[in-house]
């Protein structure tokens, strides 16, 4: 037996992390298999993200996918919460810079706008809403994640994506680690200077999804 299960996304960056996490937190039983596919690989084009919170805005992407495929859904939304800036980019952190999914531009105007800002006002935090869909059985779950830091003045490491170059999470790797793209030095890392592994143990993408994985997987074995 087989479960398709579609990742609401065009996101090649969420793409990668989504599917380590399913690989990684999904049991079947031995005759059953799990095939993921994102929306992007079945042609499927983005919704327009027209809610105002990152619930409405993942619910929304899911349900979209769900519709046109029959299969399950599973989408996030995702943001940067900036605090002397009022809680923005918020719901518009992808497309801060008015070109939607340009990370450069929008971490570049982000850093531009906070230029003269002390670190000790720097602090900011990621939110996600993790949503699934079941159209078969017209089931839905949420569930939130959060990841608290501050913001560089520059740009460092190269992994990940999106603003991920200029948050420093609170939380740190506690011991050095053979993966190649640390690079330790005096400084806290950033999340682009974290393996995916890391990331995704601290993350609020990565808190949000083992939830919702705990979710699927009950909804599909239990």
């Amino acid at each position: 037996m087989n479960t398709t299960i579609v990742l609401a996304t065009h996101n090649e960056g969420k793409v990668s992390e989504l599917k380590q996490m399913v690989a990684e937190r999904i049991i079947c039983p031995t005759n059953h298999t799990i095939t993921i596919i994102s929306a992007k690989e079945l042609g499927i084009p983005d919704p327009v993200e027209d809610g105002t919170t990152f619930e409405e805005n993942a619910l929304l992407k899911a349900r979209f996918v769900a519709q046109r495929t029959g299969y399950l859904s599973i989408a996030d939304d995702s943001g940067l919460i900036v605090d002397i800036l009022g809680k923005a980019p918020g719901i518009l952190s992808a497309r801060w810079s008015g070109q939607h999914g340009n990370d450069h531009a929008n971490m570049d105007l982000l850093l531009a706008q906070l230029e003269d800002i002390p670190d000790n006002v720097r602090t900011a935090h990621f939110e996600c809403c993790a949503a699934l869909v079941d159209p078969q059985h017209s089931r839905e779950k949420v569930e939130y994640g959060r990841m608290n830091g501050h913001l560089a003045h520059t740009p460092r490491g190269t992994q990940g994506f999106g603003y991920d170059p200029i948050f420093i999470p609170d939380e740190q790797p506690t011991q050095n680690t053979t993966s190649a793209c640390i690079l330790w030095d005096t400084k806290p890392l950033t999340c682009a200077q974290l393996s995916t592994d890391q990331k995704n143990q601290i993350s609020h993408r990565g808190h949000a999804m083992r939830a919702l994985l705990d979710d699927l997987q009950n909804m599909l074995f239990n």
